[in-house]
């Protein structure tokens, strides 16, 4: 009996897992195709008041318009898998589909006409707009490559073509050529063998020893990369082009999202510095094979991959030195084309980004010369470093403050401070020069605390 209890809650509890894999399965199905459900929704509504029109005292013009804009919103959304480019051409059917009626109306002489009038201006403006910021499909180009491909190849066959049919001419005269020549290249031939049985060369041997030591030098050295690789979780890809600085696509036509850091704007919208930080993207990724490494997630909201993009495969993919000289998102935040921006669960590499981008502020590179707070939102802004550094600086902050504070009492019981000969502050130029005197920074209360040299405003100033 005990047994059998025991079979039955396993198989419950296995029931119970798969059960719940399975909401979360359709839970983030539902989140990531919004669009298409609102859309099957907007059918199954249509249909229900199009038969229950007198219970809601409904004509059954308004029904038809949901089933029809609900249908079209749910093709295009699994078609395009892109949220502009789904509501422009829902826009612009819906403004072919309010001008019928608004034409309809006109014959008809219905004062409503003027009503359906401005919605469909409306339809048409909006249409407009989004069609004039969405992007291009990802199907028209993987068509223009297609048609590039085919011109290519058709190319070649013409050329080969040309080539056989200028060889496939012969005459009298250049066969007769043609034997002579193979006359004298079978006379050589034999000479050039009879000196090489007489005396054989050895440099030739000792070069092609070499040669073939060297491909298999090569050969091993690419095991040995890509069993490196794929210990690091490292999958190699092509760059076709680049969206903006933290966005490119691949030649497979995926799209990715770099982890941890935010470029300023330059597609919908520009913020200062934003096209500075996409084409220093474009020089260095267009065209050329990188590395990715997934953190925790697989992709964002618009179905584009999360991923670390590394330059060449490092050794430890968590020493510092490796990180900036070969991972490109901390070459971003290093030059200043970027800022830390961290997204829980993905917070490998969060810590070094943020020392990075202090680095990059400090010295005024890149976005930073425009401001403290840099052009764009990121882990350094006041909102989100209040809630990061107060995490981040509480242990290490603690143990600095108590021996600032010793320092602090032993330098006002020995009279040797500054503040009894300047009147009660210190100033100090920045940061550099603090820090000569009072290497782990210093609290607000401290005479030597500035406002400007505390950043992230957590009420210290300097720290490290």
């Amino acid at each position: 009996m005990t047994k059998k209890n025991d079979s039955g809650t396993l198989a419950g509890c296995l029931g119970i897992v798969i059960l719940i894999s399975l909401v979360i399965a359709i839970i983030q199905w539902t989140f990531l195709n919004i669009l298409g459900i609102l859309g099957i929704i907007s059918v199954i509504a249509g249909f229900y008041f199009a038969i229950n029109r007198n219970k809601y005292n409904l004509t059954l013009y308004w029904p038809v318009f949901s089933i029809v804009n609900g249908f079209l919103l749910a093709l295009f959304w699994f078609s395009f898998k892109e949220p502009l480019n789904t509501l422009a051409s829902l826009l612009l059917c819906s403004f072919v589909y309010f001008l019928i009626t608004t034409i309809v109306m006109l014959i008809r002489k219905n004062v409503m006409w003027k009503r359906y009038s401005g919605i469909t201006a409306a339809s048409l403006v909006l249409s407009i707009i989004f069609l004039s910021i969405s992007p291009q499909p990802q199907i028209e180009t993987a068509k223009s490559e297609k048609t590039i491909s085919n011109q290519e190849t058709s190319k070649e066959d013409s050329e080969e073509n040309k080539n056989n049919d200028s060889k496939a001419v012969p005459t009298a005269t250049a066969s007769v050529n043609n034997d002579e020549e193979k006359q004298k290249a079978q006379k050589e031939e034999k000479e050039k063998q009879e000196v090489e049985k007489v005396a054989p060369e050895p440099k030739n041997k000792e070069a092609s020893e070499k040669i073939a030591a060297e491909q298999k030098a090569k050969q091993e050295a690419e095991k040995k990369q890509k069993e490196k690789a794929a210990n690091l979780g490292l999958v190699a890809a092509t760059v076709a082009r680049v969206v903006d600085g933290d966005t490119f696509e691949l030649t497979d036509g995926r799209k990715v999202r770099l982890i941890g850091v935010n470029t300023p704007e330059s597609t919908t919208r520009t913020e200062p510095y934003g096209k500075e930080a996409s084409n220093y993207t474009k020089s260095k990724l267009e065209g050329k094979q990188i590395y990715l490494q997934k953190d925790v997630s697989e992709t964002d909201r618009y179905g584009r991959l999360l991923r670390i993009v590394w330059l060449q495969i490092p050794n430890d993919d968590m020493n510092e030195s490796e990180i900036r000289s070969k991972m490109f998102n901390a070459d971003l935040v290093i030059n200043g084309y970027a800022e830390p921006s961290t997204y829980p669960p993905d917070v490998k590499y969060a810590e070094y980004f943020r020392k990075f981008a202090r680095e990059a502020r400090e010295k005024e590179v890149g976005l930073w010369a425009y401001g403290e707070y840099g052009t764009t939102k990121g882990d350094l802004d006041p909102k989100t470093s209040s809630q990061s550094s107060n995490n981040s600086s509480s242990n290490t902050s603690s143990s600095s403050r108590s021996s600032s504070n010793s320092s602090n009492n032993s330098n006002s019981s020995s009279g040797s401070s500054a503040t009894s000969s300047s009147g009660g502050t210190e100033y100090f130029k920045n940061c550099t020069e603090l820090r000569k005197k009072y290497p782990e920074g210093v609290p607000s209360d401290h005479p030597a605390y500035a406002s400007k040299h505390d950043r992230d405003k957590d009420g210290w100033a300097c720290e490290r």
